[in-house]
């Protein structure tokens, strides 16, 4: 497996590879989808590259096969100020789900935030995917009883099908 840091001309084929893990029919073929939740896009390349133009020290990291291949599995990386940063859109192509490249790729994050100084990872999880979040909590996160509010009326992040979506704060330290 080959991680590195995503380059410009890979965006839309991640945001193609999010879309497929978390929504629609595709995603059904692994255990991490939001298709009960939410319907559309999970995100958008112009979203993905604005976000990254926005956010000094962010970064996509990837992972992929061979060198320069088709990437397989990706995760958002975001120096928060100080010791903290978050991790989010922690995503594997649905058809490699069980193949341990989540923990593979949670593992280089907890590595690289560690070479930076880094002391804490934070990241929010859909209240309600408890199989989700069980997940984490097997990898050392703890939920912190923080929440925070969904972005309704904001469809680059897909179209609500319930009226109760909210974020639940987990927090892990390195």
């Amino acid at each position: 497996m080959f991680l590195a840091r995503a380059e410009d001309g890979q965006i839309d084929a991640i945001a193609a590879l999010v879309n497929s893990a978390y929504r629609g029919q595709s995603a059904q073929a692994g255990w991490t989808h939001e298709g009960e939740r939410l319907a559309g896009q999970r995100t958008d390349p112009a979203t993905l590259r604005a976000d990254l133009a926005a956010k000094p020290g962010a970064m996509i990291l990837t992972l992929s096969d061979v060198p320069d291949g088709p990437v397989v599995a990706c995760v958002w990386l975001e120096p928060l100020g100080g010791p903290a940063w978050t991790l989010g859109m922690l995503t594997v192509s649905p058809t490699r789900q069980d193949g341990q490249l989540g923990r593979r790729l949670l593992d280089a994050c907890e590595a690289h935030v560690r070479a930076e100084g880094g002391q804490s990872l934070k990241i929010t999880v859909i209240a309600g995917r408890d199989t989700l979040i069980a997940w984490y909590e097997r990898r050392g996160f703890q939920l912190t009883g923080d929440e925070e509010p969904f972005p309704y009326g904001d469809e680059r992040f897909g179209r609500p099908l319930t009226d109760d979506l909210k974020f639940l704060v987990m927090k892990k330290r390195l």
